[in-house]
């Protein structure tokens, strides 16, 4: 490799100005001579060359080879579904603190904010109310069994009795459900019931998962509605997603499973993941099916809406003949080729019809066959004598 580097760099810069002027000779005969027609226009002859300048080629043996194919494309990066959030206000009421920040790691309980709510208040006594009302109802229902056992009440007083214990808890598993929809904590409820009143009438926004606080609408003053307004966003970064989008037909060769790279467009480290879901519907703006890849993301190097690249490798082997992308040249159409040994021992173009890329190779769809001679590495020097 090195040798040949030396060598075609020698004829690129020694022979330069011979070329050159060599062309100015022909400009200022042209308008004594016919025009000749131009390269492209005609057969390019074989290229024979001395042993000592094949030792600067590089020549393979084409043959059938097993592959994969790999689609390249980008994405925008997302949150983990999955694994987020949406904190809406559990109920009304002035927001009297907020006590996290943007970007702050927080537990699944942990509080956000502080409202005073009157709906916490009211939601607070009517609980205390309801647990009152069933440890009475439950001890006329015990002493009423204790009374028909003895035959001292009717069996219909003893079933009314029973009835009413049995409304006054359902009632009050209610009003405790109802705390748990505003997040009071365990401790606060515990204390309302064993009969000590609630604090105050602030109730707490808690962090329903654990994760970052990614995502902060609200400030203190501001009104928020029961079941309306949206307060944070946490979500767990460790995880994200990636939706990489897929056109026209590479769509029927992506499959769920399949193993992927991402790499940032910032020039950040490369990360693998999986693809976890398929679109089954054409985004009608971009015309392109979402390819969703799920990748780890320890280091919090994703951030959602970058945009990034991603690389989608088949489970599908395929069968097909390879050739190195450096043996590939185009003329001046832009139309491939390679350079084959003929029989003779010269060198001629023979005329591809590329397929994918994979890797350093391409898939050659046309124009070679098994057993041919090409010139994987050379080729430019090959091209530069041909054209002269």
């Amino acid at each position: 490799m090195n040798r040949y580097h030396a060598t075609f760099h020698g004829i690129r810069t020694g022979g330069c100005f011979a070329v050159l002027a060599a062309g100015a000779v022909l400009a200022g005969c042209s308008s004594n001579e016919s025009a000749s027609p131009p390269a492209s226009a005609t057969t390019p002859h074989n290229v024979t060359l001395t042993k000592e300048q094949q030792q600067n080629l590089k020549v393979i043996t084409v043959a059938a080879s097993r592959y994969r194919t790999t689609l390249t494309t980008f994405g925008e990066v997302d949150f983990d579904r999955n694994r987020a959030a949406d904190v809406v206000a559990p109920f009304s009421g002035a927001v009297t603190k907020v006590l996290v920040t943007l970007g702050q790691k927080v537990k699944q309980g942990q509080p956000l904010a502080a409202v005073a709510s009157p709906d916490y208040a009211a939601a607070a006594g009517a609980y205390r109310q309801a647990v009152l009302a069933a440890n009475a109802a439950d001890s006329i229902a015990s002493n009423d069994r204790a009374l028909f056992a003895k035959q001292a009440i009717s069996q219909r007083d003893n079933a009314a009795a029973q009835a009413a214990a049995a409304g006054a808890i359902a009632a009050r598993d209610s009003a405790l459900q109802a705390l748990v929809a505003l997040h009071m904590s365990p401790q606060t409820i515990s204390a309302i019931r064993a009969g000590e009143p609630a604090a105050s009438a602030v109730g707490v926004i808690r962090a329903p998962v654990s994760g970052t606080v990614v995502g902060k609408s609200i400030a203190p003053g501001q009104t928020l509605v029961s079941g309306t307004s949206p307060c944070f966003t946490i979500a767990d970064t460790s995880r994200m997603w990636v939706m990489a989008r897929v056109f026209g037909g590479d769509v029927a060769h992506v499959q769920t499973g399949e193993s992927a790279t991402v790499d940032p467009d910032d020039g950040g480290k490369s990360m693998a993941g999986t693809v976890t879901n398929v679109g089954a519907v054409i985004n009608p703006d971009t015309r392109s099916v979402a390819a969703r890849v799920s990748v780890d993301n320890p280091a919090d190097a994703l951030k959602q809406h970058m945009f990034v690249s991603v690389h989608i490798a088949s489970r599908d082997l395929l069968t097909g003949i390879l050739i190195p992308v450096s043996a590939v040249l185009r003329d001046g159409q832009d139309l491939p080729f390679v350079y084959v040994v003929e029989p003779d021992g010269s060198f001629a173009r023979r005329m591809l019809t590329l397929g994918a890329r994979v890797g350093d190779r391409y898939v050659v769809a046309q124009g070679l066959h098994s057993g041919a001679k090409a010139v994987a590495d050379g080729a430019t020097f090959l091209h530069f004598i041909q054209t002269q």
